[in-house]
């Protein structure tokens, strides 16, 4: 039998969880050193969730990908292709 493609969990749609899970609640509190060891695992205290944002990449133009990716050699071309461009219009 098939799944419904709306149950399927694409890499891209994947949010921030606000709720962690025992193990990760114990990491953070090692962390902050709030966590002794042979203390109980149940009834643990709060841990708060950090929500990232993440900021959007810039849109390259194809000249400045390609310099980016010849690494020396398209910064000596750009100075060559900027010299070649007409200086009529403004």
């Amino acid at each position: 039998m098939t799944m419904d493609s709306s149950l399927r969990i694409r890499a891209g749609s994947t949010s921030t969880r606000s709720v962690l899970t025992r193990v990760e609640r114990i990491a953070k509190l090692k962390e902050a050193d709030r966590w002794k060891e042979g203390q109980s695992p149940l009834g643990l205290p709060k841990v708060r969730v950090y929500k990232l944002a993440m900021k959007k990449k810039k849109v390259k133009s194809k000249e400045e990908a390609e310099a980016a990716k010849g690494g020396a050699k398209g910064a000596a071309a750009k100075p060559a292709a900027g010299a070649a461009k007409p200086a009529g219009k403004k």
